[in-house]
């Protein structure tokens, strides 16, 4: 079982509310129906609930980010079991948005997160721009709600107001941590008189609404995913529901929402695991049946720390950005925590619906690895088909200013040499514009290429600027691969090279580099990107005519003694 240390939380409020009569009353046992609870009320007092967990009828859940910055991958991935679990169960996922904060919350915040839920094909059934019977969802809108349940539990006597000042509740912190305790309020309004509370409001002092907490017993839950959870209701203190500016705290709101919109199951990150034993509270003040609790385990970075940005790219927009597919960040995400019982890895969204248990969801944290989510998406990309994938990749070489045009021969023949490095689209920007430079001087300038040019690449060049003279050269690259096989085979003789020693000087001659696609394939893609004008100017790129020129220009002598010279001096 685990035992959780809660902070009470000293809330700072700074207007009061309606002028609801002050009422003391006894604290109050609790009993849930999806929870098991114990609450000490006397030494020899104890009372103990267990009550069945809901079955799985009306499955209603929700997300509900709060729109004050981008969508991590830890909140898509909560997104995406909560909507598994709506649809493995034929239930509703609804869409909330938390912008209570409303000096970080911002519509440009809110809108990323809907478009990148949507773009990773998250579709709600109830919530901003769809509607619904349980609206509005945006907790904003929805201030009268949390108003008015407020002064329920304020004329119930399960809240009362606090007219602490903030210095009063400083210095009941510094008292907590000389004594070693938990920051606890420490309860002076709690039995305040009807007559000092409005004394007080006619003075037109500043008050919260605090909540009276039983002082002994304690709280379980069976969480679907983490067991038997426990905490001391000691530890917590009255807690502030509503601030003296009218503005309801995070956990009152969340309670109110989450039973107004009837939802039965709360499958959110272990972060929230604390926040329950406020809202359990809530709950049984109000009357509401609480809900089924499911607290997902963190996503962690290698090192085991929070996953954050300072370990690269963490939100979904950005993933998007660098060229992955929304199908393997969803794949990606559900393995980070869930796995269908076989070493199956590989699933669409449709099969994880089919295959998805809250049961097989692990407690323990999950490493978000980098490596592993390209290589996945590279096997997503694998699994496109072609007509697909090769407009995609056309589209990126076009919008990247590297080609004039998305489709046509060029592109197809390109694709067809460069899809096997290809784990993002975004891959595609960096092959094709490494196959269409010509850093010629600097591959000659590395240890490598100095061996080559030690190995007579003055005699392959000779060689080859004369079937470049004659015409040879390029009415062979006219007939494509066939032809340029043929007078590589012929020029081979010719020089009395194959294989290495011949392969290579061609291969830095004709491209620039020592390594690449296949060679034959790739000169004949330079040279028609030569003819045709297919490539942007801003490339820079060098067409095979103008690489053959320059040679001309190549004092092989010279050049050799210089290499030697920095040879020398290291």
């Amino acid at each position: 079982m685990m035992k959780m240390a809660t902070l009470a939380g000293i809330g700072v409020g700074v207007g009061c509310g309606s002028r609801v009569p002050q009422t003391r009353l006894l604290r109050p046992s609790l009993h849930f129906r999806n929870t098991i609870v114990s609450i000490s009320l006397a030494p020899k007092r104890t009372f103990s609930i267990s009550a069945s967990v809901s079955d799985d009828t009306n499955v209603r859940v929700r997300f509900a980010p709060s729109p004050t910055g981008y969508l991590h991958v830890g909140g898509a991935r909560t997104a995406l079991f909560n909507y598994l679990y709506a649809r493995s169960k034929g239930g509703k996922f609804i869409l909330r948005i938390e912008d209570t904060d409303l000096e970080r919350s911002t519509k440009e915040s809110e809108e990323a997160v809907l478009r990148d839920l949507s773009w990773l094909g998250l579709a709600w059934d109830e919530g901003p721009g769809v509607g619904g019977d349980y609206g509005p969802y945006r907790q904003s809108e929805r201030n009268d709600l949390y108003k008015q349940y407020a002064d329920k539990l304020l004329q119930s006597g399960q809240v009362y107001r606090c007219f602490c000042s903030n210095e009063e509740l400083e210095r009941m912190k510094e008292i907590a941590k000389e004594k070693q305790l938990p920051p606890v309020y420490t309860g002076k309004w709690a039995t305040a008189t009807d007559e000092e509370v409005q004394e007080e409001l006619a003075k037109g002092t500043p008050c919260t609404y605090r909540f009276r907490v039983p002082k002994e017993g304690s709280l379980k839950i069976n969480d679907l995913i983490r067991g038997e959870v426990s905490w001391n209701l000691d530890t917590l203190g009255d807690f502030v529901v509503m601030r003296s500016n009218g503005q309801p705290v995070y956990n009152f709101c969340v309670t109110v929402d989450d039973a107004t919109m009837a939802i039965t199951h709360v499958i959110r990150a272990e972060e929230h695991l604390p926040n329950t034993l406020r809202q359990a509270l809530i709950y049984k003040a109000l009357g509401f049946s609480m809900p089924s609790f499911a607290h997902v385990s963190l996503i962690l970075a290698p090192d085991r720390s929070k996953l954050s940005k300072r370990h690269g790219a963490t939100s979904v927009g950005q993933f998007r950005e660098m060229g992955y597919l929304p199908q393997a960040i969803v794949n990606y995400l559900a393995l980070l925590g869930w796995s269908d019982g076989t070493n199956a890895e590989f699933f669409t969204l449709e099969q994880m619906v089919e295959k998805f248990s809250i049961d097989r969801v692990n407690k323990s944290g999950a490493i978000f690895d980098s490596v592993k989510l390209r290589w996945m998406n590279g096997q997503h990309l694998k699994a496109l088909p072609t007509d697909e994938l090769l407009k995609s990749i056309g589209e990126q070489w076009s919008s990247a200013g590297i080609l004039n045009e998305s489709e046509g021969p060029f592109v197809e023949d390109a694709f067809k040499l460069l899809e096997g490095g290809i784990d993002v689209i975004t891959d595609a920007e960096k092959l094709l514009s490494d196959l269409l430079s010509y850093p010629f001087l600097a591959t000659l300038s590395s240890s490598e290429g100095r061996e080559i040019l030690e190995d007579g690449l003055p005699t392959v060049a000779e060689g080859l600027l004369a079937a470049y003279d004659s015409g040879e050269l390029f009415g062979a690259l006219e007939e494509g691969k066939s032809g340029w096989q043929k007078w590589v085979k012929a020029f081979g003789k010719s020089l009395k090279r194959k294989g290495k020693s011949l392969f290579m000087p061609l291969r830095v001659l004709l491209t620039g580099k020592l390594h690449g696609p296949d060679m034959g394939e790739s000169i004949v893609l330079i040279y028609r990107a030569g003819t045709s004008g297919i490539v942007t100017p801003q490339v820079g790129f060098l067409p095979l005519e103008q690489r053959l020129e320059s040679l001309k220009q190549v004092n092989w002598e010279a050049f050799s003694e210089a290499e030697s010279a920095t040879v020398a001096s290291h």
